[in-house]
């Protein structure tokens, strides 16, 4: 985990400073001053001698819990309509949470209603649209964007080479009969009997001439009567 969080401190703040040096951050308020590069250099100077903690665990509930988790943010928006009040003249009133007095107030008291300015409203709702080439749920492996459709690609050549590698030669004696398996790729998807309805095995492949051989019925426990 050591590594791991000093990798991501370096990649972070290397790129936060990449995108300062660039004038591609937007610093308003109380941050107006780091636009100075000595200040914000000054700034992350203590940021990379800090530990940063990365810490990763299994789920607790399985990966039906993160999936479920997931699903909910795939077309959710920074802020529903549930909680908008209204707007006028004053600007913009919509609910939120406020959790340090959950659990003090009483019933839903701790949900309270704020009001903004319009163009304050759309500066925070805009702060939670991702940039472009930013997805809000990635792929990762052989699903990941990038390489997906070789990747892919190159799994089924992997899977169709290693299903012909174990796929088992059908055995045959002088006569020219089929004692051994028949290949799997000759076999129809779904072979059902036209009179009961069940499945229907291939037992033996007689060639042109050929005599059965009663052993192979005999050894698959099927009834040749």
């Amino acid at each position: 985990m050591r590594v791991l969080s000093r990798l991501f401190r370096r990649l972070f703040l290397e790129g936060l400073a990449d995108l300062h040096a660039a004038g591609r951050l937007a610093l308003f308020g109380d941050l107006a001053p780091f636009a100075d590069k000595g200040a914000f250099d000054a700034a992350l100077a203590p940021l990379r001698r800090s530990e940063w903690v990365v810490y990763a665990k299994r789920p607790f509930a399985g990966p039906k819990a993160v999936l479920a988790y997931l699903a909910r943010y795939t077309h959710r928006v920074a802020i529903s309509n549930s909680r908008l009040i209204r707007l006028d003249d004053e600007g913009v009133t919509f609910r939120w949470k406020d959790y340090r007095a959950r659990g003090e107030a009483p019933g839903e008291a701790w949900i309270k209603p704020m009001t903004l300015a319009a163009d304050e409203f759309i500066r925070r709702f805009l702060l939670h649209v991702l940039p472009s080439g930013f997805h809000r749920i990635r792929h990762y492996g052989f699903l990941a964007s990038p390489g997906r459709a070789a990747a892919i690609g190159r799994l089924r050549d992997l899977i169709a080479a290693s299903n012909a590698t174990a796929r088992p030669r059908p055995e045959t004696d002088a006569s020219g009969a089929t004692t051994g398996p028949e290949p799997a790729a000759t076999e129809a998807p779904s072979r059902i009997c036209p009179c009961c309805g069940g499945r229907m095995r291939i037992i033996e492949t007689l060639a042109r001439g050929a005599r059965p051989r009663s052993s192979t019925a005999e050894s698959a426990g099927i009834d040749s009567s």
